[in-house]
């Protein structure tokens, strides 16, 4: 009976690559149609409005607007964008205009 572990490198070694699951966007962020918000397995967040959901539970904005996470009953969240102008769409602070001198 020589049962012995030995170096133990045929029983490690598996792991799997990670999902990158999570919240992508969030509450108050400025977003683009089509940009993803969750990325999460199962309804976990809900989609509210003008917000859509994919095959894989995927929540993505469907209008351009801003963020906005509230509760859904006692466990759940929904998320909805709020709507904006195309006008108003601003991805960055304005950067401040350096004078040559």
């Amino acid at each position: 009976m020589a049962h012995k572990k030995g170096m133990g490198s045929t029983r490690n070694g598996r792991d799997s690559h990670s999902k990158r699951l999570g919240v992508k966007s969030h509450d108050g962020e400025l977003v683009t149609t089509g940009s993803i918000i969750v990325r999460q397995r199962g309804t976990k967040v809900l989609p509210g409005e003008n917000v859509g959901r994919g095959r894989d539970d995927t929540l993505f904005a469907l209008v351009d607007g801003y963020v906005s996470f509230e509760r859904h009953g006692k466990r759940k969240k929904r998320v909805s964008v709020r709507p904006v102008e195309t006008g108003d769409l601003r991805m960055t602070e304005p950067v401040a205009e350096m004078s040559a001198g």
